[in-house]
């Protein structure tokens, strides 16, 4: 094609598909970072230490913690008590306020 060897063709195209998947991951992450939690929800913790959970239940494996007063983006859904705060993180909801403005 065009005296071009097929190889530099090959090379060109994953080079055009890496800078395009790129360009969309940035536009995706820049957009996040400004606008914060996606539905506007913002909690602050009112425990000494809170536990976060894999799912909605103290049965559920720990896997992170917040100290009193810290603050974290978090979602609308509430189930058996626990608020979701991201994929595979929970926190019980008792334990947890809406910051000032937050629409949760």
């Amino acid at each position: 094609m065009l005296g071009i060897p097929k190889n530099t063709l090959v090379i060109l195209a994953v080079l055009v598909g890496v800078v395009v998947i790129y360009a969309l991951g940035s536009d995706q992450q820049s957009s996040q970072a400004q606008g914060g939690a996606p539905d506007g929800c913002r909690v602050v913790v009112r425990a000494d230490i809170l536990n976060v959970r894999a799912g909605p239940g103290t049965h559920t494996e720990i896997v992170g913690k917040y100290r009193q007063n810290a603050e974290a983006d978090a979602t609308g859904v509430v189930r058996n008590g626990f608020r979701k705060l991201a994929e595979n993180r929970w926190a019980a909801e008792r334990f947890l306020r809406p910051v000032d403005g937050a629409t949760c």
